[in-house]
């Protein structure tokens, strides 16, 4: 008898565990979809939250994500391929997302750009929940100690993704580079 009510309240606990699973399910990022309103991403310091829905809502827009500031390939190839290219200025305002706190982005920024002459900004998802909402994440625990941002690109006009551009191995830089994202 007893085994019989152990059970019940076994399957019981996995149906509840089954229903709140699927009750929290991640938002796929698609073209024609809006970005989630988060309010978790962070410029220069952490009081200073920054949220991209509500920042890019008409006009061209551009968000990079990156899977960490000062990484090889994001410091010497992925960003200055970006801030370099004679088109930036026609993909209207530009995002750089790593998930790092803002101090690490604001540094990262200053050593790629310091001058701030290609107006980009770089932003900070320290909880990588932003990243989470957008569905591209992986797990990047043996390299960078945690979840991280796969490499991607997307475009987006009045607040809509246009285009999405990201790498089908997470860090590889290929399809997000800015010769294949801005011609």
């Amino acid at each position: 008898m007893a085994s019989t009510t152990a059970l019940r309240r076994l399957a019981l606990g996995a149906s509840r565990s089954s229903k709140s699973f699927h009750s929290s399910a991640r938002a796929f990022i698609k073209v024609g979809d809006r970005l989630p309103n988060v309010d978790v991403l962070v410029e220069n310091s952490p009081g200073n939250k920054v949220n991209l829905s509500e920042e890019i809502k008409t006009g061209k827009s551009l968000i990079i994500g990156v899977p960490a500031a000062f990484s090889p390939s994001c410091s010497n190839s992925h960003i200055p391929g970006y801030i370099n290219h004679k088109k930036l200025k026609d993909a209207g305002n530009v995002f750089v997302v790593a998930v790092n706190d803002p101090f690490v982005t604001k540094a990262w920024a200053e050593s790629l750009d310091p001058k701030d002459s290609s107006g980009i900004r770089f932003l900070g998802d320290p909880t990588a929940k932003f990243t989470e909402a957008l569905d591209l994440t992986f797990d990047g625990t043996a390299i960078f100690g945690g979840p991280r941002s796969k490499r991607y690109a997307l475009v987006l006009e009045d607040g809509n993704v246009k285009s999405i551009h990201e790498e089908p191995d997470n860090t590889g830089l290929n399809v997000s580079a800015a010769e294949k994202v801005l011609g």
